[in-house]
């Protein structure tokens, strides 16, 4: 998974942005036009979305379409889901599956005055 697509969903702004245009597909001076912020800000939102492929532009005459790509949201949730299921198969004491119990005065185990 790319770390730009998880950057981008950081940020409270470009999620605000990604709402928008779950309604559709909009122009960047609308987009703008809903957020206190600068219009360059915005548009410095709208790369970064961009960059992370969440969202697609296309021009009409001079204006700049924003639309959400949905491919990218599709390969996030398989990910999320594939973690999920990872996590519902670990043990209970959070070892990752398959990972022997290293045991008291295992690797780490620092009580012991043992570092592994």
């Amino acid at each position: 998974m790319r770390q730009s697509v998880f950057r981008a969903l950081a940020d409270p702004t470009r999620r605000a942005i990604l709402e928008l245009l779950r309604a559709g597909d909009l122009p960047a001076g609308e987009i703008a036009a809903r957020f206190p912020s600068t219009a360059g800000n915005v548009s410095h939102h709208l790369a970064v979305l961009r960059e992370a492929g969440l969202v697609e532009d296309r021009r009409e005459g001079q204006r700049v379409i924003y639309s959400l790509k949905t491919t990218v949201f599709q390969e996030v949730a398989a990910w999320v889901l594939d973690l999920a299921e990872r996590r519902a198969r670990a043990p209970e004491d959070g070892r990752a599956p398959g990972r022997p119990d290293p045991g008291p005065g295992g690797k780490g185990d620092r009580r012991k005055g043992r570092l592994g």
